[in-house]
């Protein structure tokens, strides 16, 4: 009897243990359940279309995002017109305003075509993602995609930011182009209007 008792001590033990390692095991597996890296990655089309956006704003023609650029053609270019201006020099001023209004156009029209080019890349992207979420199998992988949903979202914010700055652009080069020939229209109407300089009056003979 003591020995059956014996032997069913270290069985209920031998039981214990391998209850113990049955939970210890399950640990483990829970555990690398939770450090298991999500199997998607949206990050490198996310970099793509932000390249193609940050490469279209550096491709600015004339008049870029550049402070120097701008205070130089303000102080030439857009300056106000002179008595010490010649004519020929107001007509190329005028000219190349009118083109820098265009080029900010094409530019912000060019920033506004890839915007939506991109829409679809971030539509796929984001279902994709909002699927790995909802399918992850642990805490890293539910981290990780949202982590990602993020950078989407910065992308995003990161396509409007650049659309608004190139309209804008665009918006206040037109404005200068508008201020700079009203204000030469007033210079060229005076240079007209002066006595000895301008148009001077004479008598015509229309019909013999």
């Amino acid at each position: 009897m003591q020995n059956v008792l014996t032997a069913a001590r270290e069985l209920q033990q031998i039981n214990n243990q391998i209850t113990s390692l049955q939970n210890e095991a399950q640990m483990l597996i829970n555990q690398a359940t939770n450090l298991a890296s999500l199997p998607y990655s949206s990050l490198q089309q996310l970099e793509q279309s932000f390249q193609r956006t940050q490469q279209l704003l550096s491709q600015a023609q004339r008049i870029a995002y550049n402070v120097q650029q701008i205070d130089r053609a303000f102080s030439t270019t857009y300056a106000p017109a002179s008595m010490s201006m010649s004519d020929g020099l107001l007509v190329a001023n005028a000219q190349t305003r009118w083109q820098n209004s265009v080029a900010g156009l094409q530019d912000a029209m060019r920033v506004q075509a890839t915007v939506v080019g991109n829409l679809d890349t971030n539509r796929t992207q984001m279902s994709a993602l909002v699927t790995a979420s909802q399918g992850a199998s642990g805490a890293l992988q539910a981290t990780q995609a949202g982590n990602q949903l993020l950078a989407l979202q910065a992308q995003q914010f990161a396509d409007l930011t650049a659309a608004v700055a190139a309209q804008g652009r665009a918006q206040t080069l037109e404005s200068a182009q508008r201020a700079a020939a009203q204000d030469q229209g007033r210079e060229q109407l005076r240079r007209f209007l002066t006595q000895g300089a301008g148009y001077q009056p004479t008598t015509v003979q229309m019909f013999h």
